[in-house]
């Protein structure tokens, strides 16, 4: 097989996910909660999260509350540099079985800004309060089935944005390390 088979197929491999996963947006309470989930997902639900971090780890929550501006701020980056290099269009504005179920924040799909930065969050403040894992964990693959649910992402833009966060949330936590052990 060669590599142009190999890309067609996972191209309609990545279109059946999307159109499977937006047809559950048929269902008027399925949209609503993953719009709900998107829309916390813009910043509500980490900025609560920030807070209990704050609350949990007292003056000591300045130090995790930068490695997260600094993740957000390389991940925004990222993310913005691939998707004006690779302009894919979003499902919706390529296939018309595809309903969109919420406004886009930018015009490009590729990779999910979304998803990059809730994996990003989840790594780094669970890093710092692991127990708040177990409600970050959910959320953040909420979020990413959001993305496709709402017509905004193929599965390949969620699953390179969630590599993506993770990496990204690697070296934060990393580097954190070694700056406290050097402190």
């Amino acid at each position: 097989m060669n590599f142009q088979n190999t890309k067609i197929k996972m191209l309609n491999l990545d279109l059946k996910g999307c159109v499977y996963l937006n047809s559950l947006s048929h269902s008027q309470k399925v949209a609503w909660f993953f719009k709900v989930v998107s829309r916390l997902g813009d910043g509500g639900f980490w900025y609560a999260m920030l807070l209990l971090v704050w609350i949990y780890k007292g003056w000591a929550y300045g130090s995790t509350l930068l490695y997260v501006m600094f993740g957000g701020a390389i991940g925004t980056l990222i993310y913005k540099i691939l998707k004006h290099k690779t302009t894919r269009p979003r499902p919706y504005q390529v296939h018309q079985v595809i309903v969109l179920g919420e406004r886009p924040l930018d015009h490009f799909s590729f990779p999910s800004g979304h998803t990059l930065h809730a994996v990003m969050a989840t790594v780094v403040l669970g890093n710092a309060v692991p127990a708040l894992l177990v409600v970050m964990v959910p959320f953040t693959v909420m979020v990413a089935l959001s993305r496709m649910v709402l017509g905004l992402h193929y599965p390949s833009d969620v699953i390179v944005g969630a590599v993506i966060g993770a990496g990204v949330a690697s070296g934060i936590v990393l580097m954190a390390t070694k700056l406290e052990i050097m402190l």
